[in-house]
Protein backbone atom coordinates (compact mmCIF):
# COMPACT_ATOMS: atom_id res chain seq x y z
CA UNK A 1 0.00 0.00 0.00
CA UNK A 2 0.95 3.83 -0.87
CA UNK A 3 1.04 6.05 1.86
CA UNK A 4 1.78 9.52 1.68
CA UNK A 5 4.30 11.20 4.13
CA UNK A 6 2.40 14.72 5.54
CA UNK A 7 4.71 16.90 7.15
CA UNK A 8 3.44 18.95 10.07
CA UNK A 9 1.95 21.59 7.95
CA UNK A 10 -0.53 19.20 6.15
CA UNK A 11 1.74 19.72 2.95
CA UNK A 12 3.49 16.27 1.47
CA UNK A 13 6.69 15.48 1.89
CA UNK A 14 7.67 14.29 -1.50
CA UNK A 15 10.70 11.97 -1.29
CA UNK A 16 12.79 13.12 -4.71
CA UNK A 17 14.02 10.90 -6.51
CA UNK A 18 17.53 11.97 -7.10
CA UNK A 19 19.54 13.27 -4.20
CA UNK A 20 19.71 17.27 -4.84
CA UNK A 21 17.39 17.16 -7.45
CA UNK A 22 13.46 18.07 -7.29
CA UNK A 23 11.86 15.47 -8.99
CA UNK A 24 9.57 12.37 -8.27
CA UNK A 25 8.70 10.21 -11.54
CA UNK A 26 6.19 7.03 -10.70
CA UNK A 27 4.25 4.51 -12.39
CA UNK A 28 1.28 4.24 -9.95
CA UNK A 29 -1.55 1.48 -9.29
CA UNK A 30 -4.62 3.19 -8.10
CA UNK A 31 -5.19 -0.29 -6.42
CA UNK A 32 -2.25 0.67 -3.79
CA UNK A 33 -3.99 3.18 -1.65
CA UNK A 34 -6.33 2.09 0.81
CA UNK A 35 -9.58 2.24 -0.25
CA UNK A 36 -8.62 3.17 -3.77
CA UNK A 37 -8.44 6.69 -2.54
CA UNK A 38 -5.22 8.44 -2.21
CA UNK A 39 -4.57 11.08 0.82
CA UNK A 40 -6.04 14.46 -0.01
CA UNK A 41 -2.87 16.49 0.53
CA UNK A 42 -0.73 19.52 -0.78
CA UNK A 43 2.40 21.12 -1.97
CA UNK A 44 4.90 23.29 -3.41
CA UNK A 45 6.17 21.13 -6.81
CA UNK A 46 3.41 21.04 -9.78
CA UNK A 47 1.83 17.87 -10.17
CA UNK A 48 0.61 16.07 -13.28
CA UNK A 49 -1.33 12.65 -13.73
CA UNK A 50 -1.26 11.11 -17.19
CA UNK A 51 -3.58 7.62 -16.96
CA UNK A 52 -2.51 4.91 -19.15
CA UNK A 53 -5.35 2.34 -18.65
CA UNK A 54 -8.32 2.24 -16.43
CA UNK A 55 -9.92 5.39 -14.92
CA UNK A 56 -9.83 7.60 -11.51
CA UNK A 57 -12.02 9.97 -10.50
CA UNK A 58 -9.89 13.31 -9.31
CA UNK A 59 -10.30 15.56 -6.55
CA UNK A 60 -9.04 19.61 -6.88
CA UNK A 61 -10.19 22.09 -4.24
CA UNK A 62 -13.89 19.80 -4.29
CA UNK A 63 -14.03 20.15 -8.01
CA UNK A 64 -13.97 16.38 -9.22
CA UNK A 65 -12.94 15.24 -12.42
CA UNK A 66 -13.26 12.11 -14.51
CA UNK A 67 -9.97 10.83 -16.12
CA UNK A 68 -10.05 8.30 -18.63
CA UNK A 69 -6.74 6.44 -20.37
CA UNK A 70 -5.25 8.94 -22.98
CA UNK A 71 -6.34 11.73 -20.01
CA UNK A 72 -4.46 13.71 -17.50
CA UNK A 73 -4.50 16.42 -15.18
CA UNK A 74 -1.73 19.77 -13.99
CA UNK A 75 -2.22 20.67 -10.70
CA UNK A 76 -0.87 23.84 -10.06
CA UNK A 77 1.20 24.64 -6.61
CA UNK A 78 -0.26 24.50 -3.27
CA UNK A 79 -4.02 23.05 -4.84
CA UNK A 80 -5.52 20.03 -2.18
CA UNK A 81 -5.93 17.17 -4.98
CA UNK A 82 -6.26 13.56 -4.58
CA UNK A 83 -7.45 10.77 -6.82
CA UNK A 84 -9.73 7.86 -5.85
CA UNK A 85 -12.55 5.29 -7.45
CA UNK A 86 -15.63 4.97 -5.43
CA UNK A 87 -16.08 1.81 -7.52
CA UNK A 88 -12.85 0.11 -6.64
CA UNK A 89 -11.59 0.41 -10.11
CA UNK A 90 -8.16 -0.47 -11.15
CA UNK A 91 -6.53 2.60 -12.56
CA UNK A 92 -2.63 2.58 -14.05
CA UNK A 93 -1.33 6.33 -14.18
CA UNK A 94 1.92 7.56 -14.48
CA UNK A 95 2.79 10.56 -11.59
CA UNK A 96 5.54 13.01 -12.19
CA UNK A 97 6.24 16.19 -9.82
CA UNK A 98 8.30 19.05 -10.14
CA UNK A 99 9.53 21.85 -7.95
CA UNK A 100 9.26 25.16 -9.63
CA UNK A 101 12.60 26.12 -8.31
CA UNK A 102 13.77 23.88 -11.22
CA UNK A 103 12.90 26.40 -13.57
CA UNK A 104 14.41 29.44 -12.30
CA UNK A 105 17.27 29.88 -14.23
CA UNK A 106 17.33 33.33 -13.28
CA UNK A 107 15.35 36.54 -11.21
CA UNK A 108 13.77 37.28 -14.70
CA UNK A 109 13.00 34.03 -15.35
CA UNK A 110 10.95 33.35 -12.23
CA UNK A 111 9.61 36.79 -12.11
CA UNK A 112 7.82 36.69 -15.83
CA UNK A 113 7.51 33.22 -16.71
CA UNK A 114 6.91 31.09 -13.24
CA UNK A 115 5.59 33.10 -10.58
CA UNK A 116 3.04 34.59 -12.75
CA UNK A 117 1.51 30.96 -13.39
CA UNK A 118 2.13 29.53 -10.14
CA UNK A 119 0.39 32.39 -8.13
CA UNK A 120 -2.55 32.66 -10.18
CA UNK A 121 -5.76 31.67 -8.54
CA UNK A 122 -7.52 31.52 -11.59
CA UNK A 123 -5.39 28.19 -12.38
CA UNK A 124 -5.39 25.79 -9.92
CA UNK A 125 -5.18 22.91 -12.95
CA UNK A 126 -5.39 22.73 -16.78
CA UNK A 127 -7.25 19.55 -17.62
CA UNK A 128 -5.62 17.02 -20.42
CA UNK A 129 -6.64 15.41 -23.23
CA UNK A 130 -5.34 13.48 -26.33
CA UNK A 131 -7.70 15.32 -28.74
CA UNK A 132 -5.73 19.17 -27.86
CA UNK A 133 -2.45 18.87 -29.87
CA UNK A 134 -0.51 21.26 -27.54
CA UNK A 135 -2.23 18.98 -24.75
CA UNK A 136 -1.01 15.78 -26.24
CA UNK A 137 2.35 16.90 -26.54
CA UNK A 138 2.48 17.65 -22.99
CA UNK A 139 1.30 14.41 -22.15
CA UNK A 140 3.62 12.76 -24.49
CA UNK A 141 6.70 14.54 -22.45
CA UNK A 142 5.18 13.30 -18.98
CA UNK A 143 5.76 10.16 -20.54
CA UNK A 144 9.09 11.15 -21.63
CA UNK A 145 9.95 11.70 -18.39
CA UNK A 146 8.69 8.40 -17.31
CA UNK A 147 10.91 7.03 -19.91
CA UNK A 148 14.48 8.57 -18.60
CA UNK A 149 14.27 8.29 -15.31
CA UNK A 150 16.35 5.74 -15.07
CA UNK A 151 19.31 7.21 -17.42
CA UNK A 152 22.35 8.27 -15.84
CA UNK A 153 21.59 11.67 -17.15
CA UNK A 154 18.15 11.88 -16.20
CA UNK A 155 18.14 15.06 -14.11
CA UNK A 156 19.29 16.91 -17.28
CA UNK A 157 16.91 15.31 -19.78
CA UNK A 158 14.08 16.03 -16.75
CA UNK A 159 15.21 19.66 -16.79
CA UNK A 160 14.99 19.84 -20.18
CA UNK A 161 11.73 18.35 -20.32
CA UNK A 162 10.25 20.14 -18.23
CA UNK A 163 11.15 23.21 -19.79
CA UNK A 164 9.35 22.33 -22.84
CA UNK A 165 6.46 21.22 -21.10
CA UNK A 166 6.57 24.64 -18.81
CA UNK A 167 6.68 26.96 -22.69
CA UNK A 168 3.48 24.79 -24.12
CA UNK A 169 2.06 25.07 -20.34
CA UNK A 170 2.76 29.04 -20.61
CA UNK A 171 1.90 29.35 -24.24
CA UNK A 172 -1.54 28.21 -23.94
CA UNK A 173 -2.35 29.66 -20.17
CA UNK A 174 -5.07 32.25 -21.83
CA UNK A 175 -6.65 29.60 -23.78
CA UNK A 176 -7.83 27.66 -21.22
CA UNK A 177 -10.55 28.38 -20.12
CA UNK A 178 -10.08 30.91 -16.51
CA UNK A 179 -11.46 29.41 -13.08
CA UNK A 180 -13.16 31.81 -10.69
CA UNK A 181 -10.12 30.17 -8.18
CA UNK A 182 -11.01 29.04 -4.73
CA UNK A 183 -11.20 30.90 -1.73
CA UNK A 184 -7.72 30.81 0.09
CA UNK A 185 -9.39 31.57 3.26
CA UNK A 186 -11.25 28.38 3.09
CA UNK A 187 -8.55 26.71 1.80
CA UNK A 188 -6.02 27.98 4.82
CA UNK A 189 -9.10 26.80 7.29
CA UNK A 190 -9.55 23.14 6.03
CA UNK A 191 -5.84 22.79 6.48
CA UNK A 192 -5.57 24.25 9.77
CA UNK A 193 -8.04 21.43 10.66
CA UNK A 194 -5.86 19.00 8.63
CA UNK A 195 -2.90 19.61 10.65
CA UNK A 196 -4.55 19.03 13.66
CA UNK A 197 -5.78 15.92 13.03
CA UNK A 198 -2.41 15.00 11.35
CA UNK A 199 -0.57 16.54 14.93
CA UNK A 200 -3.12 14.62 17.33
CA UNK A 201 -4.34 11.78 15.60
CA UNK A 202 -2.76 9.26 18.53
CA UNK A 203 -5.02 10.98 21.03
CA UNK A 204 -8.62 11.19 21.56
CA UNK A 205 -9.77 14.33 18.66
CA UNK A 206 -12.92 15.86 18.52
CA UNK A 207 -15.37 17.27 15.79
CA UNK A 208 -14.93 20.68 18.23
CA UNK A 209 -11.29 20.48 18.54
CA UNK A 210 -10.94 20.17 14.70
CA UNK A 211 -13.22 22.82 14.13
CA UNK A 212 -11.54 25.32 16.50
CA UNK A 213 -8.03 24.58 15.21
CA UNK A 214 -9.66 26.35 12.07
CA UNK A 215 -11.47 29.21 14.04
CA UNK A 216 -15.08 27.95 12.80
CA UNK A 217 -17.82 26.43 13.74
CA UNK A 218 -18.44 22.62 14.12
CA UNK A 219 -20.95 23.27 11.14
CA UNK A 220 -18.89 25.18 9.09
CA UNK A 221 -16.47 21.85 9.74
CA UNK A 222 -18.40 19.95 8.51
CA UNK A 223 -19.70 21.59 5.39
CA UNK A 224 -15.95 22.60 4.26
CA UNK A 225 -14.75 18.73 4.76
CA UNK A 226 -17.61 17.49 2.52
CA UNK A 227 -17.28 20.19 0.40
CA UNK A 228 -13.48 19.87 -0.24
CA UNK A 229 -12.72 15.65 0.16
CA UNK A 230 -16.20 14.61 0.16
CA UNK A 231 -15.71 13.16 3.31
CA UNK A 232 -16.58 13.75 7.30
CA UNK A 233 -14.16 14.65 9.79
CA UNK A 234 -14.49 11.52 11.71
CA UNK A 235 -13.96 9.08 8.48
CA UNK A 236 -10.73 11.13 7.75
CA UNK A 237 -9.61 10.50 10.91
CA UNK A 238 -10.32 7.21 10.83
CA UNK A 239 -8.60 6.52 7.54
CA UNK A 240 -5.10 8.65 8.62
CA UNK A 241 -5.30 6.46 11.28
CA UNK A 242 -5.36 3.47 9.26
CA UNK A 243 -2.34 4.89 7.36
CA UNK A 244 -0.16 5.41 10.43
CA UNK A 245 -1.14 1.66 11.21
CA UNK A 246 0.15 0.49 7.98
CA UNK A 247 3.44 1.57 8.21
CA UNK A 248 3.98 0.57 11.60
CA UNK A 249 2.66 -2.73 10.81
CA UNK A 250 5.56 -2.91 7.84
CA UNK A 251 8.28 -1.08 9.31
CA UNK A 252 8.18 -2.04 13.34
CA UNK A 253 7.99 -5.40 15.73
CA UNK A 254 4.91 -3.56 17.82
CA UNK A 255 2.14 -5.86 18.49
CA UNK A 256 -0.96 -5.53 16.71
CA UNK A 257 -2.67 -4.50 20.37
CA UNK A 258 0.09 -1.78 20.63
CA UNK A 259 -0.39 -0.19 17.32
CA UNK A 260 -4.09 -0.14 17.81
CA UNK A 261 -3.33 2.37 20.93
CA UNK A 262 -0.10 4.27 19.19
CA UNK A 263 -2.69 4.91 16.12
CA UNK A 264 -5.59 6.54 18.53
CA UNK A 265 -7.79 3.41 18.47
CA UNK A 266 -9.59 2.44 21.73
CA UNK A 267 -9.35 -1.51 21.25
CA UNK A 268 -7.76 -4.12 19.05
CA UNK A 269 -10.87 -5.89 18.54
CA UNK A 270 -12.09 -2.43 16.48
CA UNK A 271 -8.69 -1.65 15.16
CA UNK A 272 -8.88 -5.25 13.35
CA UNK A 273 -12.27 -4.91 12.19
CA UNK A 274 -11.67 -1.29 10.90
CA UNK A 275 -8.56 -2.45 9.44
CA UNK A 276 -10.17 -4.87 7.45
CA UNK A 277 -13.18 -2.59 6.40
CA UNK A 278 -10.83 -0.16 4.58
CA UNK A 279 -7.67 -2.32 3.29
CA UNK A 280 -9.65 -5.37 2.42
CA UNK A 281 -7.50 -7.65 5.03
CA UNK A 282 -6.85 -8.29 8.71
CA UNK A 283 -3.70 -5.95 10.14
CA UNK A 284 -1.24 -9.35 10.70
CA UNK A 285 -2.43 -10.49 7.20
CA UNK A 286 -1.27 -7.29 5.79
CA UNK A 287 1.98 -7.44 7.70
CA UNK A 288 2.35 -10.71 6.27
CA UNK A 289 2.54 -9.36 3.05
CA UNK A 290 4.50 -5.77 3.57
CA UNK A 291 6.59 -6.47 6.38
CA UNK A 292 10.27 -5.31 5.37
CA UNK A 293 12.82 -8.00 4.44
Amino acid sequence: MVRVDIRKDGAENVRYDYNGYFAYVRKGLLSSYPGFAADSHWHDDLEWISVISGDMDYNVNSEVFHLEAGQGIWVNARQLHYGFSPEHRECIFTCVMLHPMLLCASQQIDRDFIMPIITDESFPYILLDSHIPWQQQTLDLIQCVYDIRESPYAPLHIQSLFYRIWILISENATTVRKKAGVSDRKLSILKDMLSCIQENYSSRITLAAIAAAGNVSSSTCLVLFKKYLQDTPANYVTKYRIKKAMNLLSKSDLSITEIAFDVGFRGASYFAETFRKNCGCSPSEYRERHAAP
